[in-house]
């Protein structure tokens, strides 16, 4: 089964299921942009497939209604689409592979598929089968499975933690105590973010780096003052630091790629004649933006701050002293970097 049948069907399927008084090969055929003949058998498919779908004469029409009141026994609180979506987004949770979060969401997809005749489970693998979620690395975290799930019950109870810290910038260990506020998942990694005791203020630590930890029975509350959405405002990805404006050119060559997607929610994007932009952001920390810049290679120039053009530079250096004494070898190879970005 093709993906734009699939998509086509399910569409009907969710239309189905908020229509008062069904609808008609016409209205089917109208919304897909399809024959009568392909409504027709849009209808038979599902019908075939197991969904509670009737169909009555209404003078020369033929009009399509969900049963009323079949439900699959599905709880009050959810609807059929609702349900289908959390069967089709099973694959988003393979990145916490080993840990709670899988377990429980697999339990759950377990729970829903016994809410279903067989034929309907058949299509929806079809429908399944027809989509890839894919996603950037991601860590292993079966090792760590009993600290995240010990985190996850800390949070709920609003019990402090105690453990010790490896730092990511010097290779030390210190002892924490903090009141977790929140788990947070971001880009492949995930932080605990709450008030660390030891350095009195908000801070976000890398799960994969905490290690001997505790539950205490000391209980606290999160200040009515604290927002996870202003904590992380400013970060460009996970960084808190000094507020800086940022501004970086991009080439004509990189301006589409750059320019078509949300990087922060304070970018900025103005046209430049020769068909460049300029970008501009105001992020929290300069280390983590200028990776960013790093990753475009000679496609981004930084325009300001001062601070950021030096520390790219200084990067560019140790990155070139790496490869000291390979001029001759790079004159006598030829490196074709024309070739279109995501084309």
């Amino acid at each position: 089964m093709r993906g734009d049948q699939l998509s086509r069907q399910w569409r009907v399927l969710r239309q189905l299921e908020v229509s008062r008084n069904g609808l008609t090969a016409n209205d089917i055929a109208e919304e897909g942009g399809v024959s009568l003949r392909t409504a027709y058998r849009d209808m038979d498919d599902l019908q075939y497939a197991g969904f509670p779908i009737f169909s009555e004469k209404e003078g020369k029409a033929t009009r399509w209604r969900l049963m009323e009141g079949f439900r699959f026994d599905i709880p009050e609180p959810f609807t059929l689409t609702e349900l289908l979506c959390l069967h089709l987004g099973g694959d988003l949770f393979n990145v916490f592979q080993g840990t709670v979060f899988q377990a429980s969401q697999e339990s759950i997809l377990e729970k829903i598929r016994g809410m279903f005749p067989a034929e309907t489970l058949a299509y929806l693998d079809r429908i399944r089968s027809a989509y890839q979620m894919g996603g950037g690395p991601c860590k292993d975290y079966s090792w760590c499975s009993e600290i995240i799930g010990q985190i996850h019950r800390a949070v709920a109870d609003r019990k402090s933690i105690e453990f010790g810290y490896w730092s990511l910038q010097k290779d030390e260990r210190t002892s924490r105590k903090v009141d977790p506020y929140k788990i947070w998942f971001y880009d492949g990694t995930i932080y605990v973010i709450g008030y660390c005791h030891l350095r009195d203020d908000i801070r976000s630590f890398v799960v994969d780096r905490i290690n001997m930890l505790s539950v205490t029975e000391d209980h606290f509350k999160i200040p009515s003052t604290f927002s996870f959405e202003n904590y992380i405002h400013h970060s460009f990805k996970v960084m808190q630091d000094e507020l800086y404006g940022v501004v970086i050119r991009i080439s004509p060559a990189w301006a589409r790629y750059v320019g078509e997607k949300i990087w922060h929610e304070s970018q900025r994007i103005q046209k430049l004649i020769d068909g460049g932009i300029e970008i501009s952001f105001k992020v929290a920390g300069l280390s983590e933006i200028c990776q960013w810049v790093l990753s475009m290679g000679p496609e981004a120039v930084v325009v300001e701050p001062t601070e950021l053009k030096v520390l790219v530079w200084k990067k560019l250096y140790e990155t070139l002293e790496h490869y000291h004494g390979i001029s001759e070898d790079a004159e006598a190879t030829e490196i074709d970097s024309s070739r279109d970005y995501g084309a």
